[in-house]
């Protein structure tokens, strides 16, 4: 089984920890494809960002035709519709992944993001898939994207705080990393705080495989048709 796993930012750091985290997690049969767009923004942080970046990622698409799912690693899902569109292969966001992993084993859970501007995006997702009901707060750590490679204590530090406050304001069961930077911190914080901490790219290479093994492929009646 071979996966596509692409950072639809320009930022070849990141999508080396991305690759990182992906491989951690599949199974020794699959193999994982990590690519990044060439052309687009190096951060995405809001609406904008979100669209300008679409047109490069479909073009990084459109040079792997041979991989049996496809995963979007950004965690606004960004152009996850446009890629159904364009493929028949599954084709995951890592932000639908982890909120349906956490709905699978929390009765609520709390997402932990960059900016605060990126959280009117995430709290649309969240109402499109039905899940908005389990969520207790899309909290802003208002921590740019690319300061997240930096490796700074600080960062890790302010993320920590908000994951406190959210367990004690907002009793969540679970903790949705909100960005594909944040996909190395998974197994250190779900230590450290004894809850669910979970990763939208590990947990959507497990939900790829499973649908790769049962066959599925991405509906070609109705919206994701072509023509």
């Amino acid at each position: 089984m071979k996966i596509l796993v692409i950072n639809p930012n320009t930022t070849a750091s990141m999508t080396k920890k991305i690759a990182t985290a992906a491989r951690a997690v599949a199974r020794p049969d699959t193999e994982i494809v990590a690519a990044n767009s060439q052309n687009g923004p190096s951060s995405i942080q809001g609406f904008l960002d979100v669209a300008t970046c679409i047109p490069g990622l479909l073009e990084e698409v459109a040079l792997h035709p041979d991989v049996d799912a496809i995963i979007i690693a950004c965690f606004d899902d960004t152009g996850v519709d446009a890629v159904r569109t364009l493929v028949s292969v599954p084709v995951l966001g890592i932000g639908e992944a982890a909120y349906h992993a956490a709905s699978m084993i929390a009765t609520k859970f709390s997402v932990i993001t960059t900016l605060s501007r990126s959280v009117p995006g995430l709290e649309n997702n969240l109402m499109r898939y039905g899940l908005v009901q389990k969520c207790a707060r899309v909290r802003a750590t208002d921590i740019p994207v690319l300061k997240l490679e930096e490796g700074d204590p600080a960062t890790l530090f302010k993320i920590r705080s908000e994951i406190r406050e959210t367990i004690e304001q907002d009793n969540a069961e679970a903790i949705v990393l909100g960005c594909a930077g944040m996909a190395n911190l998974m197994a250190q914080l779900s230590k450290e705080f004894g809850l669910p901490v979970i990763d939208g790219v590990a947990a959507g290479i497990t939900f790829a495989e499973a649908l790769v093994n049962n066959n599925l492929s991405t509906s070609k009646i109705g919206a994701y048709s072509v023509g």
